[in-house]
């Protein structure tokens, strides 16, 4: 199945904190902010939402297609994703403009602090889901405001499937605006702290908004995912990574499991260990796209996680 990934394309600049935040920010001084964080770690990424999902379903021998606008300045972009065989035909070029522009500090809590410039994102609109072809399912990823109203639309006039993923986009929109991608959307996904914003902005429960979809997807990070599908609540379980380098991508990572599950008519238990074990493999490893690991290491992975989690529940009942 081709599956239409509409979001940002960037360039990551990750530094990293040798400290935690809350040891330099003063809560009773937050209204003067004034602070400098040194880094001396410093380096430049591929990245952007579209990207990032896109680069991990290739992984899992998917068929994504792209869908986003960059700047001038995106030539080695264009040569990495030739190298891994992704398919650029929806990449527009939108002349005078910056690719957009991560600045992302993260310190030893794995929290980040972010500044980005949208660039050629703002002109996302100039793409429409009509020019792709044969595609089966969609994602309406962080990309320009008015983009994702257009490819939301569009989308459900072509009857494709979608997943609205707002992420850091989500402030763009006001209560009604979200209702919107509810409402057109198949399935939706955020992490807790956007699920909560979620609630407040519309006015619904967890509960309510999923039953406008066929799954809503809350990621909790360390402490798994829970997925609301079927009138049922799916727990799933974290995946124990190999190493903690770098969570910059982790949601696109699951969200590309979440997506390939999807695609194959995978029940919801299975789609989301599979995107658990995408997230952890991310996880151990700088930057966005710089995990490398063949389908057949992804499958070893997952089964090793089942077998883990079998001893584990045999254990605690020898022990109950």
């Amino acid at each position: 199945m081709r599956i239409l990934i509409c979001g940002s394309m960037a360039f990551d600049t990750i530094m990293v904190f040798g400290d935690k935040f809350r040891n330099h920010i003063l809560p009773d001084k937050i209204h003067m902010l004034n602070i400098c964080f040194l880094v001396p770690e410093m380096r430049r990424e591929f990245g952007g939402t579209a990207g990032n999902i896109a680069y991990n379903l290739k992984l899992l021998a998917g068929e994504p297609v792209i869908m986003a606008t960059v700047g001038d300045d995106f030539a080695g972009y264009t040569e990495w994703l030739n190298q891994h065989q992704l398919e650029t035909t929806h990449i527009k070029q939108i002349p005078g403009t910056f690719t957009p522009q991560a600045y992302i500090t993260t310190d030893q809590d794995d929290n980040q602090i972010t500044a980005f410039h949208p660039g050629a994102m703002s002109e996302c609109h100039q793409n429409s889901v009509h020019d792709a072809q044969d595609i089966g399912l969609a994602i309406i990823a962080p990309d320009g405001r008015e983009g994702m109203f257009q490819h939301a639309r569009e989308c459900h006039e072509k009857g494709i499937p979608f997943m609205f993923d707002p992420g850091q986009g989500l402030p763009m929109f006001n209560g009604e605006e979200l209702l919107f991608f509810i409402e057109l959307a198949t399935y939706v996904a955020v992490n807790d702290y956007e699920a909560q914003l979620l609630q407040e902005m519309t006015g619904l429960t967890l509960e309510q908004i999923a039953e406008k979809v066929k799954a809503l997807i809350v990621t909790k990070g360390a402490q798994g995912s829970t997925i609301y599908a079927d009138g049922q609540l799916y727990e799933i379980p974290p995946v124990e990574a190999e190493e903690i380098l770098d969570p910059t991508g982790c949601g696109d990572a699951y969200r590309a499991g979440l997506l390939y599950g999807i695609s194959q008519g995978w029940d919801w238990t299975v789609s989301g260990r599979l995107a658990s074990v995408m997230g952890s493999i991310k996880i151990a490893s700088r930057g966005a796209q710089n995990h490398k690991v063949t389908r057949e290491e992804i499958q070893h992975i997952y089964s090793q996680v089942l077998v883990n989690e079998t001893l584990s529940q045999h254990t605690e009942e020898a022990n109950a």
